[in-house]
């Protein structure tokens, strides 16, 4: 029989990975061009490029709380969100994509590690977790439909598309 805990992790693995609920994470920006993601169709508020880094940089900044770390928060939303719209090269795009990744991977290892009922200040590790995930799935949506109005749905690993 499997522990509570390792019901929480595994729980939390699939919410951050995407799995039973969407495209898996890891994928969603797989197979863009780089100039494609700097497109922001009328009407949406963001690039695909800037989608994602808005997306890692709260990876990131989940990472370094779950580390013991105190990062600092942006007095305004918009310190979270990348100015430019457009990576400055293919190399940018797939750097960006890389950490992206990256941040994703490393929120995984951290979800098998202690005691995700642990609290630190007025958060659980869990409720960190389970904040980041919800955070990505709204915004992988969004990166779905510019995909989508962009024509370029779904991603060469496949995606869900009913």
């Amino acid at each position: 029989m499997k522990s509570d805990q390792s019901i929480i992790q595994a729980t939390v693995a699939h919410a951050l990975s995407g799995k039973g609920a969407h495209a898996a994470a890891k994928n969603i920006f797989e197979g863009l061009d780089w100039e494609l993601a700097a497109v922001r169709p009328e009407g949406a508020p963001h690039s695909l490029y800037q989608l994602l880094g808005h997306m890692t940089f709260w990876q990131d900044w989940v990472v370094k709380w779950l580390d013991g770390g105190n990062p600092p928060v942006p007095k305004h939303a918009a310190g979270s969100w990348p100015k430019d719209t457009a990576p400055a090269s293919k190399q940018d795009w797939v750097r960006a994509v890389k950490a992206f990744r990256r941040g994703l991977e490393g929120l995984e290892r951290r979800s098998r590690k202690g005691d995700l009922l642990a609290k630190r200040g007025e958060h659980t590790r869990l409720g960190m977790l389970h904040a980041i995930a919800s955070h990505n799935s709204y915004h992988l949506g969004q990166a779905v439909v510019l995909r989508e109005t962009l024509g370029v749905w779904p991603p060469p690993s496949g995606g869900l598309t009913w």
